[in-house]
């Protein structure tokens, strides 16, 4: 297939190192693009702090004895209770770590720039744990945080729930057991190229298998990573794959983003469809000439720009109207 990318980005993607398969990350073995991307990580100067932001990490028991870590932006200190967004980090499901310095500086100029607490889960990864233990986690921290709200420095009724790619998952899925437990309801999901379904049937899963950026084959790798035997199968649940749910009713205003050349495109565009047939206030935002996770890869783009812009004003309006 022919892509017709925007200039800014194909020069970014053209500039991208690729392995053997030409794919950025090769999904096919976990443990060793982990070690190559912490290698890779090592090699780079640590951002300096920005000493206008406070980050703490907030330690959460489980009740199997371990503990859930959800690292904390807090923009000022704490000094009045703010908003705040509980953000799950991309990786596929399977990479990515709150704990990642390299991606503090993100976080804090998001926290600034909005003027909230931005709270990252370190949610668990496959394969070591499956799905729905990230969602779980998501879970957990959520309530923790209305719950300790105060001590936070947190406003109890204006948290709002977020992920990007693979983090679209477990904050949806989070977003769902919130509703069907009966806990309070986020102020919002924000999802950003979510990656919601595990069986890759949409027009999109098959167009797009050359960019190198996350294809099919990254996607098939990273699911069967996630679900295990369970992937693609008929019973899947939503608190596994949540691209799965046929019930969306009650579920908060969301905003979803998307690339045209994005693996995700189209089940997102049907998870937004559903959504809004159920009554769900939904803002959904398809980029043209674009691939999965522009914003990042081309941060200095025209397009990363207007996405951030727009996506930002959606925060502010929903977190702080």
């Amino acid at each position: 297939m022919a892509y017709d990318i925007d200039p800014e980005l194909a020069a970014a993607l053209a500039a991208m190192p690729k392995g053997p398969n030409g794919a950025m990350l090769d999904f096919s073995d976990i443990p060793a693009l982990r070690a190559r991307m912490e290698a890779a990580g090592a090699q780079l100067p640590a951002p300096a702090p920005d000493p206008r932001v406070k980050i703490e990490t907030l330690s959460i028991p489980r009740e199997d004895g371990t503990a859930l870590d959800v690292v904390m932006f807090h923009p000022g200190g704490i000094d009045r209770p703010r908003p705040s967004l509980l953000y799950f980090h991309a990786g596929g499901q399977v990479l990515g770590s709150a704990h990642d310095r390299a991606s503090h500086a993100y976080a804090a100029t998001m926290a600034l720039r909005l003027d909230i607490v931005l709270a990252v889960v370190d949610y668990r990864l496959a394969p070591e744990t499956r799905a729905p233990g990230a969602a779980e986690d998501g879970y957990l921290a959520f309530t923790h945080l209305t719950e300790h709200a105060t001590e936070h420095g947190i406003a109890p009724d204006r948290i709002g729930l977020a992920g990007a790619s693979g983090g679209g998952a477990p904050a949806t899925a989070t977003a769902l057991m919130l509703r069907d437990r009966g806990d309070r309801r986020p102020r919002l999901l924000s999802l950003n190229y979510p990656m919601l379904d595990d069986r890759n049937e949409t027009p999109s899963s098959h167009e797009i298998v050359d960019l190198g950026i996350y294809d099919r084959r990254e996607n098939t790798y990273a699911w069967a990573a996630v679900l295990g035997d369970r992937a693609g199968a008929p019973d899947v649940h939503p608190y596994s794959a949540p691209g799965r749910a046929t019930d969306v009713t009650g579920l908060p205003d969301t905003f979803i983003a998307v690339a045209q050349y994005d693996v995700f495109r189209d089940e997102n565009i049907d998870f937004a469809r559903r959504l809004i047939a159920a009554g769900v206030p939904v803002d959904l935002h398809l980029y043209a000439h674009a691939y999965h996770a522009w914003d990042i890869f081309a941060p200095n783009s025209a397009l990363a720009r207007t996405f951030e812009q727009t996506w930002y004003d959606y925060l502010r309006r929903h977190l702080h109207g």
